[in-house]
C-alpha cells in the first residue's frame, strides 16, 4: 500500500506558512512542506521538474523527457511518479504515452516560502 507524502495539496501546503524569513515554521508546517523540498532535492527530479514547467504549456511527455538522460527510460518514470506523488505535477495517459503537466502554483507557493522578501 502507497504511503501519502502530503495532507495538503503541494499549493495550499506551502501557502500555509509565512515566508522562512518572516517567521520559524511550526513543526507541523516543516513536516507538510518537508516532501516537497524533499522531491526537488534530487538532481535528476530539479532537472525534470524544470524542464517540465519551462515548456510554453507547461507540460511534457515522457518520450520529450528520455533524450535530456543518461538513464534508463523506467528510471525517469520512477522519478516522475516521485514529483507525481509530491503533488508537484499532474499526469494524463493519452494512448501509450503519459503527459506530465507542472503544478505551478505549487512551485509558487515554495518560492515563496523560501524567497527571501525585503525587510
Amino acid at each position: 500500500m502507497s504511503k501519502s507524502l502530503v495532507l495538503l495539496t503541494p499549493a495550499d501546503t506551502a501557502a500555509c506558512c509565512s515566508p522562512l524569513t518572516v517567521e520559524p515554521l511550526t513543526m507541523q508546517q516543516a513536516e507538510q512542506v518537508a516532501p516537497l523540498l524533499k522531491a526537488l532535492a534530487d538532481p535528476v527530479r530539479l532537472r525534470l521538474m524544470s524542464l517540465i514547467a519551462s515548456r510554453e504549456s507547461s507540460e511534457a511527455c515522457v518520450c520529450d523527457l528520455n533524450d535530456a538522460f543518461d538513464l534508463s527510460q523506467p528510471t525517469i518514470s520512477h522519478h516522475l511518479k516521485v514529483l507525481h506523488e509530491a503533488g508537484l505535477v499532474d499526469r494524463d495517459k493519452r494512448g501509450v504515452w503519459v503527459y506530465y503537466r507542472a503544478r505551478t502554483a505549487a512551485l509558487a507557493s515554495l518560492g515563496a516560502l523560501v524567497g527571501n522578501p525585503a525587510r
